[in-house]
């Protein structure tokens, strides 16, 4: 199937025939793309005890899962934790483009539903592993959705297009792509370098984490609530990790070491731990795993 961009209902129904579920293949999954290269100091793997040139500025809390810390930026995802599993060894040797990275993590599928939209410049004009998505807009999904269903994954694109994610699996499609932003330049993503045209620290703080954290657990819950968690895998990846070193700028650059994806649904436990980082969240420590592991996992789905 070709690129394409869905807006209307005939082709939102067309999206729907192309990618339900087998009767033998009740599985689903949902990525989300935290496009930029997720730091793992300032997000699922806090270090509080490093020396201050690593670690983050930002709190390391508990959740309720007891041993399980993540950064201050998730206070509603750490009430969820017992829904998610973290796999805090991620690494490539790969080249540090964000193309690369994005193309690495994701399962080749032609007829995968991708939203919001299709990405934009990410920095080498390289294949980013959705040439053969099928677009749609979250307005063409969650029209029909009551305004608190709206309102709880928030008034935003990512939390919109999330719920139109779990819409798309309730209704049968098998595998759903949700890009958290389009681009790494001149506006908000992951790519947290410190400097214009990237992302900040601060950017993670006002942005970034609190649109990730609302979005997020609203899924993980509403999947829960209608039984649907159990044969729906959610993946939240991204291309690389950051430095764990902050640089001149106060930021941290491209580093694909070591990073941490989180997991839920079928096929993983919630509430686990797979694979640590060393002290400085710089290397693995144990079980290290490469987006081909992961990819293969979701093939599964």
């Amino acid at each position: 199937m070709r690129r394409r961009d869905f807006m209307g209902g005939s082709a939102l129904a067309l999206a729907l025939d192309s990618a339900k579920a087998s009767p033998a293949a009740p599985r689903s999954c949902i990525l989300l793309m935290m496009v930029g290269g997720v730091s793992q100091l300032d997000t699922f793997d806090p270090k509080p005890e490093a020396p201050s040139r690593i670690r983050s500025p930002f709190r390391a809390i508990h959740t309720s899962v007891p041993g399980m810390q993540i950064s201050e930026l998730f206070p509603k995802l750490a009430g969820e934790a017992k829904r998610f599993s973290l796999i805090r060894s991620m690494h490539f040797p790969a080249p540090l483009l964000h193309d690369e990275g994005l193309r690495l993590a994701q399962p080749k599928l032609p007829h995968a539903v991708v939203l919001p939209g299709p990405l934009g410049l990410t920095g080498g004009n390289l294949p980013q592993g959705q040439e053969e998505a099928c677009f749609i807009h979250p307005d063409t999904v969650v029209g029909l959705q009551p305004e608190r269903n709206r309102r709880r994954y928030g008034d935003h694109l990512f939390g919109q297009s999330c719920l139109a994610a779990r819409v798309l699996v309730e209704a049968g499609v098998r595998h759903v792509t949700v890009n958290m932003f389009d681009t790494v330049f001149g506006a908000p993503s992951w790519d947290m370098h410190g400097y214009s045209p990237f992302s900040s620290l601060a950017t993670y703080r006002d942005i970034a984490g609190p649109m990730f954290d609302t979005a997020v657990s609203a899924l993980l819950s509403d999947l829960a609530e209608r039984g649907l968690l159990g044969t729906t895998m959610v993946v939240a990846t991204t291309e690389f990790g950051r430095s764990p070193y902050i640089n001149p700028t106060g930021g941290r650059d491209h580093w694909s070491n070591c990073w941490t994806t989180l997991v839920a649904g079928a096929g993983w436990a919630g509430g686990e731990i797979y694979g640590t980082s060393d002290a400085h969240g710089a290397e693995p420590r144990d079980n290290p795993m490469t987006p081909a592991h992961l990819v293969a996992r979701m093939q599964e789905s």
